[in-house]
């Protein structure tokens, strides 16, 4: 293995750091014992900058190029964003319609609080005034909040970022 540069990040299969190496967790370092690489990393990924500073954090996190995209979004460097699990609001809820319950039945009940829609044919049985909310189950459901999974299907690997190494230089 030739001498990577400092700072580099690999990908391994194997779940520890090699020597001169440390995982990208996010931990924070001390600066008197790594000014090479603070020297390159600044407090980018974290750190307060005077006594420690962090690696980079790719837990459960995909790399993405800095810069500006094609579509004209900027990535800062170090910029972190996106979410694992997110709750869907109403809004971002596709179009769409419920089906309506009903009995096929006669009313059986004076009121629909708390009912399903019942069959009559000329008069309604209900003595009720308008907006009553009838039962849960009368619509079918929209759901009860809960998050959904937002990853792309994925393969847990090593991340690691060289302590040791070359210091690269600016060509």
């Amino acid at each position: 293995m030739s001498e990577p540069l400092l700072s580099e990040i690999k990908i391994f299969a194997f779940n520890f750091p090699p020597r001169g190496w440390a995982q990208c967790n996010g931990q924070l370092l001390p600066i008197n014992q790594n000014q090479a690489v603070f020297s390159l990393l600044g407090t980018t990924y974290g750190g307060d900058g005077r006594v420690n500073f962090a690696l980079p954090d790719l837990r459960g996190r995909v790399p993405m190029q800095f810069g500006t995209a094609q579509s004209g979004s900027t990535f800062v460097l170090g910029q972190r964003a996106g979410e694992e699990v997110h709750p869907l609001s109403i809004s971002e809820i596709p179009a769409h319609t419920h089906q309506a319950f009903a009995s096929g039945d006669g009313p059986s009940a004076p009121s629909p609080l708390g009912n399903f829609w019942g069959s009559y044919t000329s008069f309604s049985p209900y003595n009720s005034t308008a907006d009553t909310p009838m039962s849960n189950e009368a619509v079918g459901n929209t759901g009860i909040g809960q998050s959904h999974e937002n990853r792309s299907p994925y393969l847990a690997l090593n991340i690691c970022i060289a302590l040791q190494g070359l210091f690269p230089s600016r060509d």
